[in-house]
C-alpha cells in the first residue's frame, strides 16, 4: 500500500468487538465486523474509497472468538467499500489455499459494488504453471474484483403476508432480467431490472394471467464464467452463486436490498408471493483450478466438501467442479442465516432448491435426514414457507424423486417426461399418465404428504420452451459455441411434421392444438402446476433447450413480437388458471385413490374406457391406447373440507384425453359410475376448436348452455384433443 494508505489505516479506531452476529453490521454508532475461518492465521480487513478504486486502509481483525475473527470500527457508516484478505497456510493437498493477495468477498455481504472482471490475478495459483494449482500467486486480485458495501438493515416485516394454501397455488417461473428486457410498457431504464418486474406494466400481465406465485431464476449475486466471457457470452441463468445475501448487482437500479424489498411489497400487493430459485450446493470458485474470490480464500478445508485421500482435489456432486459442505456447522449457519434474511427481511414467501440432493449427502450419499434437512425442518421459519426440491444432482445415484421428507415439494421431472410422451402419441403411456392427472401419488403419498408436494410441469427454464416443444424433434444449440453437444438430447418433443418454423397452416394448427393440449392437462392436473414464463405467449429459442448463456433475445421475452394468435393463446392459458381457481375438484390438498368418498356413496374419482366403462387391468397394459377418461367427483364428504370444518363440494367433471391421430368416439359414463343423479354434460372445453378472438375459449363456462349428452351417450373426441365436461352439483 502507499504511505498515504498506512497513515489512514493508523488513524481508523477498531475495538474488540462481537462475534455474531456475522457480516457488516451497522448498529447506528459503528460497524461490528465478524468473519469465520477455522484455519487463518490472520484476517485483514481492506476499505476502498467512496468510488471503490483505491484501497485506502488494510487493518488486521483484532478478536478471535469460536473460530470468529471480529472487530468494532466506531469511525464506519453504512456506504463504506470493503473487503478481506485473509492469511494462513498455502498447502493444497491439505485443502488450504489462504493467499492474502487475494481481495475476498465477504460470504455475508448485504450487497456488492461492480462487477468482476476477469484477470489471471484472481486465481490463488499462477495460472499456466506446470505445478497448476500447487503454485502460488502474489499478484494483486483487487483491481478486477466486486466491493461490499456496509448496509443499514432493511428490517424485519411488520406482519407476514397471508400465504397462499399450498394446493392453491400456481407457480411462473421467470428470468428477472428476460422478463421485462424487451417490454415496451416498462420504462426503458427500469428493463431487465428488479424494478421493471414490479413495473406497472409487469404486474399487470402477471394479474391478468391469474398466477399466484413468481419462481424467480437465481437473483443472488453471480458471476459470468470466464469460458463463456471470452466467447462473448455470459451466464444468464444465474447458476453461479459468489453470494448469498446480496441481490444480482445487475438486476438493482441503485436502491440496494431495500430496492429487492420494495420489489417484493409490490408483489405482494399484487397478491402474488415470491419463491427463489436458490443455489446453495455450489459457488462459483469452480474445481481446484477455478478462481478464488471469497470461500476459497477465506477457509476451504471448511467451506467445500474435499477428497479425504487428497484434500487437494473437491467432490463435485454438481457439474460445477465444487460442493458445498453443508454438514459444517458454520457453512449449515450460513444457509440457514442466508434463507431466514430472505424470509425475514427481504419476505419472501418461499425457495426453489437447485440440485437439491447435494445438499443432503451424508458421507457421499443422500439422506433423508441429512443434516441441513432436519435443520431446516426445525426451523420455525423455513417451515411456515413453501420448500421446493429438485430432487437430483449430477451423480448416478443422485435421482431422489419422491424421497423428500414431509414438508416439502419437488420438480416432478417424471410428470412432464409421461405428459410430454402421451401428446407425442408414444404406445404405453395410460397408466403413468392417470398417476400425474391425479399426482402421483404413488411417489409422494406417505407420510402425511399431500398432492401438493408434486410440482407439476411441462416446460421449465432447463429445456425446450412449449412452442419449441411442438416444433423441433432435435435441440439446436449451435449459438453456445458447444457444437450442440450441450443440452439434453432426448426432449420427448415433436415437430408435427416440419423441423422448425413452417407456413404450413395445416401443421401450424396441429402445433396451436398441441400447445393447448400441454397447457389443459398441466392446469387440470392434481398437484401444483408450474408455468414457465413466456409459454403462455409462444415465446420460442429456436429450438435452443440449453439457453444458459444467451442473453439476448434468443432468451428474452419478445412482447413486440406478440400478435393476435398469441394473445388468444394467452386468454386461453388464463381461463384455464381461473377455471382451476373456481373448480376445487382440479386441486384437491389430498391425493385421490378412486375410493368412496366418507359420507357418500361417490367414489372421488374413476378411470373410463372409450367404451364408458372402468378401465381394466388388461386396458391399462394395452400398448396401442391413447385415449383415457377421469371423472372427478365434486361430493365433499367428510373428507373435503376446510380446517376450519366448512364443507368444499364442487361440480363434476369428465377430463377426456385422447392423443391417437384418429378421432375416437367416448361413452359418456352412466350416472350409477360417478354416484350421482340424472341430467346431460355439458362442454366447457374441446382444445380441438380454435379459441375465439373475445374470451379465448372454445367453450366458456358462462357458455355451456347445451347439453352433449345424457348419461351414457358419446361424444366424438377429435385426433389429438382434449374435452372437458362439466355436470352441475
Amino acid at each position: 500500500m502507499e504511505r498515504k494508505a498506512e497513515e489512514r489505516t493508523e488513524e481508523i479506531r477498531v475495538w474488540p468487538g462481537l462475534p455474531h452476529p456475522l457480516g457488516a453490521t451497522w448498529d447506528g454508532e459503528g460497524v461490528n465486523f465478524a468473519l469465520f475461518s477455522a484455519h487463518a492465521e490472520k484476517v485483514e480487513l481492506c476499505l476502498f474509497s467512496e468510488g471503490g478504486e483505491e484501497e485506502v486502509a488494510r487493518i488486521p481483525l483484532p478478536e478471535y472468538t469460536h473460530e470468529i475473527w471480529h472487530g468494532y470500527f466506531p469511525d464506519l457508516a453504512p456506504g463504506q467499500l470493503y473487503g478481506y484478505r485473509v492469511h494462513g497456510p498455502y498447502e493444497p493437498e491439505e485443502g488450504h489455499r489462504f493467499n492474502p493477495n487475494k481481495l475476498l468477498v465477504d460470504p455475508y455481504a448485504r450487497e456488492l459494488v461492480g462487477e468482476l472482471r476477469w484477470d489471471d490475478a484472481l486465481f490463488g495459483y499462477t495460472v499456466g504453471h506446470p505445478d497448476e494449482d500447487l503454485s502460488f500467486d502474489s499478484r494483486d486480485s483487487a483491481p478486477f474484483m466486486p466491493r461490499c458495501r456496509v448496509m443499514e438493515s432493511v428490517g424485519s416485516r411488520e406482519s407476514t403476508p397471508g400465504r397462499r394454501p399450498w394446493h392453491e397455488t400456481v407457480l411462473y417461473e421467470l428470468h428477472v432480467r428476460g422478463f421485462t428486457r424487451l417490454h415496451p410498457g416498462v420504462p426503458e431504464d427500469l428493463r431487465g431490472t428488479l424494478r421493471g418486474l414490479g413495473s406497472d406494466a409487469a404486474l399487470d400481465h402477471l394479474r391478468e394471467l391469474g398466477v399466484t406465485a413468481v419462481e424467480l431464476m437465481p437473483v443472488h449475486a453471480f458471476i459470468h464464467d470466464r469460458h463463456l466471457v471470452e466467447r462473448g457470452l455470459r451466464n444468464y441463468w444465474g447458476y453461479n452463486s459468489l453470494g448469498f445475501f446480496a441481490p444480482h448487482p445487475e438486476y438493482l437500479t441503485g436502491g440496494g436490498a431495500k430496492e429487492f424489498r420494495k420489489v417484493v411489497d409490490r408483489l405482494h400487493e399484487a397478491d402474488i408471493e415470491v419463491v427463489l430459485d436458490v443455489v446453495y450446493n455450489h459457488t462459483a470458485e469452480g474445481s481446484q483450478l477455478g478462481p478464488t474470490l471469497s470461500f476459497r480464500g477465506i477457509d476451504n478445508h471448511s467451506y467445500y466438501h474435499l477428497v479425504a485421500g487428497d484434500k487437494r482435489y473437491y467432490h463435485d456432486y454438481t457439474g460445477t467442479g465444487n460442493t458445498l459442505r453443508l454438514r459444517h456447522r458454520h457453512v449449515l449457519r450460513m444457509v440457514m442465516d442466508s434463507l431466514r434474511y430472505w424470509v425475514e427481511e427481504m419476505g419472501v414467501d418461499g425457495f426453489r432448491f437447485d440440485l437439491a440432493t447435494a445438499l443432503a449427502r451424508e458421507e457421499g450419499a443422500y439422506e433423508e435426514n441429512a443434516t441441513f434437512l432436519e435443520a431446516v425442518a426445525q426451523d420455525p421459519t423455513l417451515a411456515a414457507v413453501k420448500l421446493i426440491a429438485e430432487p437430483w444432482d449430477t451423480e448416478e445415484d443422485g435421482y431422489q424423486l419422491g424421497r423428500f421428507p414431509p414438508g416439502w415439494a419437488e420438480w416432478n421431472d417424471r410428470y412432464r417426461d409421461v405428459v410430454r410422451r402421451f401428446w407425442r402419441g408414444d404406445p404405453g403411456q395410460l397408466r403413468e399418465l392417470a398417476s400425474c392427472l391425479s399426482g402421483s401419488a404413488d411417489l409422494f403419498d406417505e407420510r402425511g404428504r399431500r398432492s401438493w408436494a408434486s410440482v407439476n410441469f411441462v416446460t421449465a427454464h432447463d429445456g425446450f420452451t412449449l412452442r419449441d416443444l411442438v416444433s423441433y424433434d432435435e435441440k439446436h444449440n449451435e449459438a453456445n459455441g458447444e457444437e450442440n453437444r450441450d443440452g439434453a438430447d432426448e426432449n420427448h418433443s415433436w415437430n408435427c411434421g416440419v423441423e422448425g418454423p413452417t407456413d404450413d397452416p395445416e401443421v401450424q394448427a396441429l402445433r396451436r392444438k398441441q400447445m393447448r393440449n400441454f397447457m389443459a392437462t398441466l392446469l387440470l392436473s392434481q398437484g401444483v402446476p408450474m408455468i414457465l414464463a413466456g409459454d403462455e405467449l409462444g415465446r420460442s429459442q429456436g429450438g435452443n433447450n440449453n439457453a444458459y448463456c444467451q442473453d439476448n433475445e434468443v432468451s428474452w421475452m419478445g412482447w413486440e413480437e406478440v400478435g393476435e394468435r398469441e394473445r388468444e393463446f394467452r386468454r386461453f392459458v388464463a381461463g384455464l388458471v381461473a377455471f382451476r381457481r373456481e373448480h376445487i375438484a382440479f386441486h384437491r390438498d389430498r391425493f385421490l385413490h378412486g375410493e368412496t368418498i366418507p359420507g357418500t356413496e361417490v367414489r372421488d374419482l374413476v378411470w373410463l374406457h372409450p367404451e364408458g366403462r372402468e378401465m381394466a387391468e388388461d386396458d391399462w397394459e394395452d400398448p396401442e391406447a391413447r385415449a383415457l377418461g377421469v371423472c372427478l367427483s365434486g361430493e365433499p364428504g367428510r373428507t373435503h373440507r376446510t380446517e376450519r370444518g366448512r364443507e368444499e363440494p364442487d361440480d363434476t367433471f369428465l377430463l377426456l384425453l385422447n392423443a391417437a391421430a384418429e378421432e375416437v368416439p367416448f361413452h359418456l359414463p352412466e350416472a350409477k359410475t360417478e354416484g350421482e343423479g340424472g341430467g346431460g354434460w355439458l362442454e366447457f372445453l374441446d382444445t380441438h376448436r380454435e379459441p375465439d378472438g373475445d374470451s379465448g375459449w372454445a367453450g366458456p363456462e358462462k357458455e355451456a348452455k347445451e347439453a352433449k349428452a345424457d348419461s351414457g351417450g358419446k361424444v366424438i373426441l377429435a385426433p389429438r384433443s382434449l374435452q372437458v365436461l362439466i355436470r352441475r352439483s
